[in-house]
């Protein structure tokens, strides 16, 4: 009998371990401040991080643990991760620092900080990837306030999981005394959604030379809005020494309206904008820093240093959340010839006092402390932008590689940014498709009968939506226009067409059908299609057997065309040997062509065909299929197959917009490009590739984004080498979140306990009867078994994964990667040759092939 009174004292007590973990989520939150990291007692405040404010608020406690700087102009970071798993929103910011020993602090929300101590020297860096600036305070800024409904978006899919804190400690005589420091903010978050989510745009030169002894220079920075509204309510300005004045604008039907404008001398806070300020697509977001290189004796530019300069105009806002992007970046200058107009107080250098200065730049100007501490602002904010340099690899997780397509044309996203994908069905283009005059052969097929256009999860790769059926031959070139309309062309009907998402006929049809020619109604195999977003002028590259690019009205008439051939020796500008591939740039009013067959870039003017520039480089091969602008400044390309005896292998290149260089390579690591169709970037620099050959897309993502993913994965099924810790995060996640009730938990609770009392009652009754008094002893043995297993190693609460886990019928299987091996290449085993090939005639010296 004392065996049973044990064992039901023993269910007693974990049963009631496991509701009091529901009973109020203060217990929660003081469970998960013992995990924490302790803090000097002279901290006040600091020693519980997470504080209830309900079953949906709590507060956290983002405080330097108790530090004493050694010298002047020292900066020191420290992380805390966010205490939930699932979707949060900061609210609110309450600073705790003083002016006399604090300069300024930066509060960043990343996926990775730099260093897991304590707390480090931020010459290390402040965060591994990405990061955004959520808050900064310094000494006589006001406060950073978020208006009512708007909120920082946290944690979830989508949001940083950790806070990194930066404080600046100018003048350290403050701590003479020895003192240990625990400046810091407190953060008021929500789990309520928030309707507003608010965001980081980021305007900044990338490019500016400023002369030895010249007395101004103007740095400007312009690009077009393209997203959906967002409403501006703080801004901050960020220069080196020689800046004396940041000004930032919204420009709408010529009219400037004044975002913000301060001395980047004084406190570099976010200052809120005085009166409030909306951005609505196509206004112009402007900027302009004023230098002077009086006491240089070499030019100054751009870079991370001290003895650089930089240029940024930061601007917080927020949107609706169904639209909501928290971060974008402006590093170009659209249109100079605005600046003319600019107001003249952005010209006007606003006077600081000397001891505002010596405040703002520290006692040691000129040591090399300084250099250090300007360096890391760069490191924190602006280093990943600066050198775009960066690596993208295979997304390998993703699916997409599995789809069951034809021959893949065409590639664009949508505004929800969903990959589009353009496709021949059962349809193929081979060396019997078309006659000596472009007419095309196979006309008896009749038009593809299966869907032609399929809308994907950009993550999944799931099926959202698909159309096109019974309108295509041939389809090759995919563009969306800002309405979300389908520009697409087919190369044996020699049309274009635009279609409604949802339209199963088209709005507008360019061209005769099945009637190859080259005047103005006419074109002879188009490849793709551009539309300008701005006036709605479209841009058509035909093609194949022509060489030029027609623009056309948003309604489909006739304005201009330019190109011809390419004569005899090296191809001049303006000249075509297929233009295969449209990128129009609307920052820089340009048209990119991939000129194929000449291996090169040519960019051109929007609404004037002026030739721009050429860019080329060897590593391109004889051959160059697409080009992508992603905003930001990066161009996105993919080659062709190099010729036999040339070395130049078939990948995708990554380049700066501005200066034409590559930045990087890419290839799949899943199968290998074999005809690389048609490439498209997002805006978050996320790259897909289409073949027509391999007849699949391959998802390309900055190995920094990868790293993320992986971290995501990883938290949302770790190993438990804590098993407490773990427990008290998932309490936390359904107390602070749910608030599930307490009478449902119990009754939940009581069942399997009531089971298992019965199970053990019996086993009891059963080993008393066979054993005797041996049995008592063998009971307290197995139910010690039974509770272990159900508690999991560490202790502290039910494992069931672990317990469920150990026997036959539980299975992980559908959690496993899906197989994705198998052959890269389909053969027609008739007459040896690639079934699904677009014609290429054998070189030397080779034809153009199609595609």
């Amino acid at each position: 009998m004392a065996g049973l009174i044990n064992n039901l004292l023993i269910l007693f007590l974990v049963f009631q371990n496991n509701c009091l973990g529901f009973r109020s989520p203060l217990s929660v939150f003081k469970r998960y401040k013992d995990a924490t990291r302790s803090l000097s007692s002279e901290c006040l405040g600091s020693d519980r991080p997470v504080i209830s404010l309900g079953l949906s608020d709590f507060a956290l406690d983002i405080r330097m643990p108790g530090v004493t700087p050694k010298q002047s102009d020292t900066y020191l970071c420290m992380s805390v991760s966010l205490p939930v798993d699932d979707e949060a929103y900061v609210v609110d910011f309450k600073p705790h620092a003083s002016m006399d020993t604090v300069h300024h602090m930066l509060l960043f929300g990343c996926n990775e900080p730099s260093s897991a101590e304590n707390y480090w020297d931020c010459d290390e860096g402040t965060c591994k990837d990405k990061s955004n600036i959520l808050y900064a305070w310094a000494r006589n800024a006001p406060p950073t306030r978020l208006p009512k409904g708007v909120g920082f978006r946290v944690g979830g899919e989508t949001g940083g999981k950790f806070f990194v804190l930066q404080v600046h400690y100018g003048d350290i005589s403050a701590f003479r005394d020895k003192h240990k420091d625990c400046s810091g903010v407190t953060l008021h978050l929500t789990h309520q959604k928030q309707p507003l989510i608010a965001g980081m745009y980021l305007m900044m030169s990338v490019s500016t030379v400023i002369p030895p002894g010249e007395k101004v220079v103007d740095a400007d920075i312009a690009c077009h809005y393209k997203r959906f509204p967002m409403h501006l309510f703080a801004y901050r300005v960020h220069t080196h020494r020689l800046g004396k004045v940041v000004s930032g604008y919204r420009v709408r039907n010529g009219q400037w309206t004044l975002i913000g404008r301060q001395s980047p001398q004084l406190p570099q806070a976010f200052y809120p904008v005085e009166h409030p300020v909306d951005v609505s697509y196509d206004d112009i977001l402007a900027a302009r820093c004023v230098f002077s290189g009086e006491g240089r004796t070499t030019e100054t530019h751009i870079g991370g240093t001290a003895n650089d300069e930089m240029c940024n105009f930061y601007i917080m806002y927020y949107m609706e959340a169904k639209h909501a992007v928290s971060y974008m970046t402006c590093t170009q200058n659209a249109n100079p010839e605005m600046f003319r107009n600019i107001p003249q107080e952005a010209n006007i250098p606003i006077p600081v006092k000397p001891d505002m200065l010596k405040m703002t730049h520290g006692h040691h100007e000129e040591t090399k402390d300084t250099d250090k501490s300007s360096l890391q602002l760069s490191k924190g904010e602006e280093e990943e932008i600066l050198d775009q340099d960066f690596h993208i690899e295979e997304a390998v997780e993703w699916p997409g590689l599995d789809l069951k397509l034809g021959q893949v044309s065409g590639l664009a996203l949508d505004h929800e940014n969903n990959l589009v994908v353009f496709h021949r069905g059962d349809h193929v283009w081979d060396e019997n498709s078309f006659d000596s005059k472009f007419v095309y052969q196979q006309r008896g097929l009749g038009p593809i009968e299966q869907n032609t256009i399929f809308v994907l999860n950009p993550s999944t790769a799931k099926l959202l939506h698909s159309t096109g059926k019974s309108l295509f031959y041939l389809p090759h070139g995919l563009s969306i226009d800002k309405n979300g309309n389908y520009w697409l062309t087919d190369v044996a009907l020699h049309q274009v067409f635009k279609l409604g998402a949802d339209a199963k006929e088209p709005l507008l049809t360019l061209g005769v059908a099945l009637q190859p020619g080259s005047d103005k109604n006419h074109f002879c195999q188009p490849t793709d299609v551009a539309v300008d977003p701005i006036t709605g002028s479209v841009y058509v590259s035909d093609g194949y057997c022509n060489s030029r690019i027609i623009q056309f009205s948003p309604n489909g008439l006739y304005i201009m065309q330019w190109g011809e051939e390419t004569s005899l020796g090296r191809a001049r500008p303006g000249q075509f040997n297929i233009p295969h591939s449209l990128a129009l740039i609307p920052d820089f009013s340009q048209l990119c062509v991939a000129d194929r067959e000449n291996g090169r870039i040519q960019c051109f003017r929007l609404g004037t065909g002026e030739f721009v520039r050429e860019i080329k480089h060897k590593s391109f091969g004889r051959e160059l299929f697409a080009v992508s602008y992603a905003p930001g400044g990066l161009l996105f390309a993919v080659n062709g197959m190099p010729y036999p005896g040339e070395a130049e292998p078939v990948q995708g290149f990554v380049m700066n917009f501005s200066t034409g260089e590559i930045i990087d390579t890419f290839i799949p690591l899943r199968k290998s490009f074999e005809m690389p169709h048609d490439v498209v970037a997002s805006e978050d620099k996320t790259v897909f590739v289409g073949d027509v050959h391999a007849r699949t897309v391959w998802k390309f993502a900055s190995t920094e984004k990868l790293e993320t993913v992986v971290e995501a994965r990883l938290k949302n099924n770790p190993e438990p080498t804590d098993p407490l810790k773990k427990q008290e995060k998932q309490h936390l996640v359904r107390q602070a979140s749910t608030g599930v009730s307490f009478v449902l938990i119990t009754t939940l609770l009581i069942i399997p306990v009531v089971v298992l009392l019965a199970i053990l009652v019996f086993i009891r009754w059963r080993k008393t009867t066979v054993y005797g008094a041996d049995g008592e002893h063998k009971l307290d043995s197995n139910s010690s078994r039974v509770l272990g297993r159900l508690r999991g190693k560490g202790g502290g609460g039910l494992n069931l994964g672990n317990f469920f886990a150990s026997h036959k019928g539980y299975s992980r299987k559908g959690f496993d990667r899906l197989s994705t091996e198998g052959s890269d290449q389909e053969k027609d085993e008739d007459d040896g040759t690639d079934s699904e090939e677009e014609y290429s005639a054998p070189p030397p010296p080779p034809a153009p092939s199609s595609s």
